[in-house]
């Protein structure tokens, strides 16, 4: 899988002043796996982050979404740790990658082990929402690198096996994501029970906010510094488009847009949960196969989610925010902003989704009356104006029957109306529903029926259930 993106050679420029892969001190093994990949040219974050990676150097990097930051650290992470093996073939964990959600554990673990495939080095995923007993044998059989989620990584401290005595490698990766999710003192809380040995520590954040720098303070030695100061920008290739709409009009301005404009696939993101799941719902009413990827989503529905996207079986995929860092799908050729971000931050991740490795993509964001400052701030941010379209065909002054947020006082309601039905069904209580044909009882024509008042005493008494 090509996810690694590599820089492409600026015109007029000498090729043999541009650094490869081949000329860095990197064990053959990953040069290999690197050229089956297809890459010779690294990006500038690896060109940067590698070769201090590989001396040995703490790191402070920030690094753009789709940037190729995986790379950057897990290269001379895999190195390091060949070479460890050479004089000591123990099995245990020397290395542990932080990462803020599940889909960027697993995917930071998937690319490891391309980069790895032909070493012995292997990498485990650890994070919530699935059984903890394949995980534990992590630990116990010492997996070399653990990646994991703040949450379930202390889940699995708490129990005697879950130790990692030999750590000498820490990488902390989306850190300003991770602060942003609360995972701060969750952070401290695993720093707290890590060993007290040298350790070599790589930090990578999208942002640089003052809790970052205050938390990259605590954890680095001297380190080396790549692009600190360097503003959050949108990557080039990116075509940016607003377009001005009413809330309730703005589903049906995406369903006109998905079917009438070349769109192969995108990624639209929502503000709430609740807005993923019914605009899901109303597009797939339009014959708009989607998939839907938030909080609430079990992991099984998300990674099957994640799946049918990557592979086209399914080409819209309606998320939240919890897609829009680290999440690398070749080739996506829109990301749609459903909602606007209020933050220009969270902007730039999400429509970082698109243009990933050098290619081209488009951002389109719907704006509504009561979002234009946020959209004012973004652009603000990005020191540009950018351009208004209005769809030709499209009916702006149309009214729709169905709005797509259901008040929240309705939603509570209903949420309780389900609540006491399941009380009434565990506590024995009659539903007013008929009972399945499987539990009903069916008496013979001689037989008495039951008498009534037993009847009327249910109805008296449950009357208000």
């Amino acid at each position: 899988m090509n996810n690694l993106p590599i820089s492409s050679i600026p015109e007029n420029q000498d090729v043999s002043t541009i650094s490869r892969f081949a000329t860095m001190n990197i064990h053959p093994d990953i040069q290999k796996a690197i050229s089956s990949l297809g890459f010779s040219i690294p990006t500038h974050i690896q060109e940067s982050a590698i070769p201090a990676g590989l001396a040995g150097r703490d790191l402070l990097a920030c690094a753009v979404t789709g940037s190729g930051k995986t790379a950057a650290f897990a290269i001379p992470l895999i190195n390091k740790l060949i070479e460890l093996k050479k004089n000591d073939r123990k099995s245990v964990t020397r290395a542990l990658i932080l990462a803020p959600t599940r889909e960027l554990a697993a995917q930071i673990r998937d690319h490891i082990a391309s980069l790895a495939r032909y070493t012995r080095i292997r990498a485990a995923a650890i994070f919530g929402g699935v059984g903890m007993g394949n995980q534990k044998d992590a630990f116990l059989t010492g997996v070399d690198i653990i990646v994991a989620t703040p949450g379930r990584l202390l889940d699995h401290f708490s129990y005697a096996y879950g130790k990692i005595p030999a750590l000498q490698y820490l990488v902390i990766d989306e850190a300003d994501r991770m602060l942003d999710m609360g995972f701060l003192p969750a952070i401290r809380n695993v720093l707290r029970q890590l060993p007290t040995t040298p350790r070599q520590t790589l930090f990578f954040s999208a942002t640089l906010p003052e809790l970052v720098i205050d938390l990259a303070g605590e954890m680095l030695k001297n380190p080396v510094k790549i692009d600190i100061d360097r503003p959050a920008v949108t990557a080039d290739g990116i075509t940016q488009t607003v377009y001005p709409v009413s809330d309730d009009l703005k589903s049906r301005l995406l369903i006109h847009i998905l079917k009438s404009e070349n769109v192969r696939n995108a990624i639209i993101f929502t503000r709430t949960k609740h807005r993923a799941n019914r605009l899901s719902d109303m597009l797939s009413r339009s014959d708009v196969q989607c998939e839907t990827i938030h909080g609430n989503r079990s992991q099984a529905q998300r990674t099957s989610a994640l799946k049918n996207f990557r592979n086209g079986s399914s080409s819209i995929l309606v998320a939240t925010d919890i897609a829009s860092r680290g999440i690398d799908v070749e080739g996506i050729s829109h990301v749609i902003n459903f909602d606007v971000p209020h933050l220009p931050d969270d902007y730039i991740h999400r429509v970082g989704r698109t243009a990933r490795a050098k290619l081209s993509g488009n951002a389109i964001s719907f704006v509504s009356p009561n979002e234009e400052n946020d959209l004012r701030q973004i652009e603000r941010h990005l020191n540009q104006k950018l351009l208004r379209v209005k769809v030709d065909g499209f009916d702006y002054k149309d009214r729709p029957s169905e709005k797509l947020e259901i008040p929240l006082a309705k939603r509570l309601a209903d949420h309780r109306a389900k609540r006491a039905e399941v009380r009434n069904r565990t506590s024995g209580r009659p539903s007013s529903k008929p009972a399945p044909k499987s539990f009903q009882v069916y008496r013979s024509a001689n037989e008495p029926r039951p008498p009534k008042a037993s009847a009327r005493f249910s109805d008296r008494k449950y009357a208000s259930a």
